[in-house]
């Protein structure tokens, strides 16, 4: 066979590299690190305030997106910029059209999600349907349901703030943050109420007595806890306290027996009668006389049971009495209410957009929390500990 020309240099010959081709693209395109994109879900510049002061602390501008209602009330969303790779936070506040708010929140994490966001956080400070998570007779667990929805629209981690039951945290499949607006409430009690040491912390119902102890501590003040309920304040049909209907024997001449939908369910068995559920009339565990009244509570929607405990501490010689809660709801007349009533002052967080109701009632006042959510949001973005934020937060918060 011929020798080949090359001799033992036929592997080192060089041969000119094909140069990449780049497109008109940085050749450092995909190794940049990923940056963060804060939005807000809401088509109502009254709910765009809280995402504006969140911003505003984060030192970012807000995400440019556009959100609106068509005109058969369908929910459109477009997304102005590029998303590719990055932490996104939606921030979403729920006004008094809940349903639309959750569908705007659902079809912005969708679009979010199809536009390559490596991670897509909802930052929503009151969890709607949060009441509904029991299983009340033939009803449904609607709060996980709207957890499963979340997850199947793309969202990985949630950020809220008083969860009306820490236990709704299970329903989700990915992590929740549940912040604690307890610090900002007392400092407010601490700061803004006068002569806060004589004054004593109220649970409006039994139900609420581990929050209400949790502030007496910190404050070291006393507790007082409202037990029973008002007369006529609910129909006795509503939550099945004269159910089940009395059993009437089928006794009787032969062919007059009753139907088998009236007689026990199985022939010489009958069962027990059930005790009927009466609650007393409202009454205070413990001393108000001469002191400032503090009650606590997580929402405050429907006031009627608010006005009723007032008028009650009222009578026991309370002198000023103040409400505590995180979101302020405050539906349909619960600012006239609120006005007519015995009640000082009411303060809640800016959870919830109230600045109408706040016009009308004078008595409402309002407590920032966009500071501990801005940290939320840069500390989750930068993979750092959320413990700073829980400290000296207690359990029962």
């Amino acid at each position: 066979m011929p020798k080949s020309r090359a001799g033992p240099h036929k592997f080192s010959l060089s041969h000119p590299q094909t140069p990449k081709l780049s497109y008109g693209y940085k050749s450092t395109m995909n190794v940049g690190r990923s940056g963060y994109r804060v939005f807000s879900a809401n088509s109502t510049p009254a709910c765009t305030e809280l995402a504006k002061k969140i911003t505003e602390r984060l030192g970012v501008e807000l995400g440019k997106s556009v959100v609106y209602q068509e005109s058969n009330r369908e929910t459109r969303v477009d997304v102005k910029e590029s998303v590719r790779g990055q932490d996104i936070f939606i921030i979403q506040t729920m006004p008094r059209d809940v349903n639309t708010a959750i569908m705007e929140l659902l079809v912005m994490a969708y679009a979010l999600k199809t536009s390559c966001a490596k991670n897509i956080i909802g930052v929503i400070p009151y969890f709607p349907y949060s009441k509904q998570c029991k299983m009340r007779k033939r009803g449904s667990i609607v709060c996980k349901l709207l957890a499963a929805m979340l997850a199947k629209a793309g969202l990985t981690h949630i950020i809220t703030m008083d969860l009306h039951q820490k236990e709704i945290q299970g329903f989700f499949s990915f992590p929740v943050d549940n912040l604690r607006a307890s610090p900002f409430l007392l400092q407010y009690i601490q700061e803004e109420i006068p002569d806060y040491r004589n004054a004593i912390i109220v649970a409006k119902s039994p139900s609420a007595a581990k929050r209400a102890q949790s502030y007496a501590e910190r404050l070291r003040l006393g507790l007082a806890v409202m037990h029973g309920e008002a007369q006529c304040a609910e129909s006795d049909m509503a939550d099945g306290r004269h159910s089940p209907p009395a059993f009437r024997p089928s006794c009787g001449p032969p062919g007059l027996e009753l139907p088998w939908r009236h007689q026990a369910p199985f022939p010489g068995i009958e069962l027990p009668m059930m005790m009927a559920k009466e609650k007393p009339p409202i009454t205070v565990v413990g001393d108000v006389g001469g002191r400032i009244a503090i009650i606590v509570d997580d929402i405050i929607d429907d006031v009627a049971d608010f006005v009723a405990a007032a008028e009650i501490l009222k009578e026991r010689g309370a002198y000023k009495i103040y409400i505590m809660a995180t979101h302020g709801l405050l539906s349909a007349d619960a600012p006239r209410l609120i006005e007519e009533s015995a009640i000082d002052e009411v303060v809640v967080t800016n959870t919830v957009p109230h600045e109408v109701q706040k016009l009308q009632c004078p008595k409402i006042k309002t407590v920032d929390v966009s500071m501990i959510l801005a940290e939320a949001i840069r500390r989750i973005h930068n993979g750092e500990s959320m413990a700073y934020l829980f400290r000296n937060v207690t359990v029962d918060d």
